[in-house]
């Protein structure tokens, strides 16, 4: 990972803190032609690990989250993600494992960002 795919990593995690009140414990990004593809890891908060526990939580729990966010995006445009990378966000695709605590989430930029930050 190179100092723009952590720096990367720092912006989506203090998004998912500002906007959803728990960030994920650990995110890995790596840029794929204008992909910012992360992963993520500890995105669950206790009271969602509870819930999980249900026989429908976990499907549940699954649609809120990728849906939510996706929301979320779309309402509060990511303004330092694309001043990191001084390119336009197009979109994001968001999945997770409720049973791993694991997602990723896939940023769409109108720019070939691994390109662009390949030599950095």
């Amino acid at each position: 990972m190179n100092k723009y795919e952590a720096e990367f990593s720092n912006i989506v995690r203090a998004y998912r803190k500002r906007h959803m009140g728990k960030g994920p414990s650990q995110v890995r990004t790596t840029f794929c032609k204008c992909w910012a593809i992360c992963e993520l890891e500890g995105n669950l908060s206790p009271i969602e690990k509870f819930i999980a526990t249900a026989d429908d939580g976990k499907q549940m729990l699954r649609a809120a989250r990728t849906e939510m966010v996706k929301d979320i995006y779309k309402k509060n445009h990511p303004i330092e993600m694309e001043e990191l990378l001084g390119a336009s966000f197009l979109h994001v695709f968001v999945d997770i494992d409720i049973e791993d605590d694991r997602g990723m989430s896939i940023f769409v930029f109108d720019q070939d960002i691994e390109q662009k930050f390949k030599e950095l």
